[in-house]
């Protein structure tokens, strides 16, 4: 089988759409602080063991994980602060495997913080 043919078929099933968005995740990863980029790569690895046949499913997982690092480095946060020590149990909370749930809730904390910080900056 020619490698034309191969990238061919996978086009055609996964579409050039997903490509694309992935690429923009690296574009986006590469603009971060060098732990960051270390810790996004951990995220993307460990997020990896979630995905369907294309990966299509953890392209929203992966914008909003990207999204939490990118405004996490934007207000001076350590990486370590964002994933802490299990990011094996980061990336179950974000795609809802096995232990997600105290993982899960210490993210959303985590984003409930900045929120609140933003609106106080924003109102006084």
């Amino acid at each position: 089988m020619s490698k034309g043919y191969e990238m061919n078929f996978w086009e055609k099933v996964t579409g050039s759409a997903i490509s694309r968005e992935w690429k923009g995740f690296e574009a986006r990863a590469a603009e971060l602080p060098a732990d960051y980029q270390a810790g996004w790569r951990q995220v993307r690895s460990g997020l990896t063991t979630y995905a369907d046949f294309s990966g299509r499913n953890l392209t929203p997982i992966l914008d909003g994980a990207l999204g939490l690092l990118e405004e996490s480095a934007a207000e001076g946060q350590s990486v370590g602060e964002v994933l802490g020590d299990d990011v094996a149990g980061f990336c179950a909370a974000l795609a809802g495997g096995a232990g997600a749930r105290n993982y899960r809730d210490r993210w959303r904390d985590q984003l409930n913080r900045n929120i609140a910080r933003k609106l106080g900056q924003m109102g006084g």
